[in-house]
């Protein structure tokens, strides 16, 4: 298994990628390796999330030129990340037929992202 540091490269940021941090939607650039549910983990570990799915493009490098030089940009993976933003407070069992409840241990959003909401 990687490591979760190699996994998410670096945050992406836009204008785009900036209105849906409210709706709990973040989005990383990450390893052209990395798989969804690596991605998941990686999410989930280093920012003590709760995770709700996962979608990932692959985009090619484009042909760019100046003047007469010719080159390529760089290709990369890009992955957006749902995250739950309204935790239920868990409900089970116990020993006697009584019922007990614990809340989430997760956060709600990500601070670290760089992006004040």
């Amino acid at each position: 298994m990687k490591h979760v540091e190699d996994i998410l490269v670096r945050p992406y940021i836009t204008e785009k990628t900036n209105l849906e941090i409210a709706e709990g939607k973040y989005t990383f650039i990450v390893d052209k390796r990395a798989t969804k549910t690596e991605v998941k983990q990686a999410v989930e570990k280093l920012f003590g999330v709760k995770v709700i799915n996962v979608n990932t493009v692959n985009y090619e490098g484009k042909d760019k030129r100046m003047g007469v030089h010719v080159g390529k940009t760089e290709a990369f993976k890009k992955a957006y990340v749902k995250i739950d933003t309204d935790p239920k407070p868990v409900t089970y069992g116990t020993k006697g037929g009584k019922t007990a409840t614990t809340a989430k241990k997760y956060k709600t959003s990500i601070e670290e992202f760089g992006v004040a909401q």
